[in-house]
């Protein structure tokens, strides 16, 4: 039987994100709250920051507030 201890002890993968200062597509869409295929398709669009490090696709921590905030700078779209 495992150890009920080694539950707590692991470690809590949202607060060791926090540390990070360039993210996957998918931590970015985790953190976004959104699908992955919405953020992958909001990176190649241009929409959300993204860099290129060898072969990999990251978005810098800082893109995603500025994402939101352009979000809401938007005029709301007639419905």
């Amino acid at each position: 039987m495992a150890d009920p201890r080694a539950i707590t002890a692991a470690p809590d993968l949202e607060s060791a994100d926090l540390a990070l200062v360039l993210l996957t597509v998918e931590e970015a869409a985790r953190r976004l709250r959104i699908g992955r295929t919405t953020c992958f398709k909001l990176v190649l669009a241009g929409e959300i920051e993204s860099v290129t490090v060898g072969r990999l696709r990251r978005v810098p921590t800082e893109a995603l507030p500025a994402y939101v905030t352009q979000l809401r700078r938007r005029p709301a779209e007639a419905a």
